[in-house]
């Protein structure tokens, strides 16, 4: 059975204890979470939970119908398959100088981030896009010396209807 990364988003109520309910499922299942991903949706006390893990379509299937069972799941759905849109955040601190600041601008120009805080030593670059642009954009500005970075994850979403299955009278 082949391993490949799923993609995996679930409709939440906004009640404490569901994020570690839906963790502590993947755990006793083995499953290491790449990223997991939580806020708001389009419906009031509503959350949209997007969980990268890796694990063959069948495994991942079967942690889907389990997800499916935990009383504050209202949809859960693999959307791995689907024609999805992606994006990911990053914040990093490169340390900089001004010498070679200009170069880390042209960088950043480049990937279409934007340098959010400026100090004496170091600039704040924001990148938003799929994770391989972000993960270029790192390993571009690395020579100069990240000092921290901040992800936040995959978030997705289905192009489309694809990836709606609401019913009528719902939200």
């Amino acid at each position: 059975m082949a391993s490949n990364k799923h993609t995996i988003v679930a409709l939440v109520a906004d009640r404490p204890g569901v994020l570690n309910r839906m963790a502590s499922l993947f755990r006793r299942r083995g499953f290491n979470i790449d990223s997991i991903a939580v806020g708001h949706s389009e419906t009031p006390h509503l959350s949209r939970m997007t969980i990268v893990a890796e694990g063959s379509d069948t495994q991942v299937e079967q942690i889907r119908k389990q997800v499916e069972k935990i009383v504050d799941v209202i949809r859960v759905q693999d959307i791995s398959g689907l024609n999805i849109v992606s994006r990911e955040l990053a914040l990093i601190k490169v340390k900089s100088t001004p010498e070679t600041r200009s170069e880390i601008m042209q960088i950043v120009d480049i990937f279409r981030a934007k340098i959010v805080d400026v100090s004496a030593d170091s600039v704040m670059v924001e990148a938003t896009g799929d994770e391989e642009k972000v993960d270029s954009l790192y390993n571009l500005l690395k020579p100069f010396g990240v000092k921290e970075i901040s992800r936040t994850g995959r978030i997705a979403m289905a192009r489309g209807d694809q990836g709606n299955r609401r019913d009528e009278n719902e939200g």
